[in-house]
């Protein structure tokens, strides 16, 4: 039973060790990291309402659901 302290003690420090491993490496990474502009190619809505366009990702979505 003496060994449960050492164990709690390693535990936690390899705990805040991969903690602080993962926070550099976020912040390494994520700098690099840009920003897609939203919605560069967005038509306007219809005048008469009618909003619906078959549009690529409604026709993949349409592929998932083929049985």
């Amino acid at each position: 039973m003496s060994q449960s302290p050492t164990n709690r003690s390693r535990r936690k420090f390899f705990a805040g060790t991969a903690t602080v491993g993962a926070a550099a490496v976020g912040a390494v990474v994520l700098p690099g990291v840009q920003a897609k502009p939203a919605a560069a190619d967005a038509q306007p809505a219809p005048e008469q309402g009618g909003g619906y366009r078959l549009s690529e990702h409604v026709k993949r979505y349409y592929k998932t659901t083929l049985v």
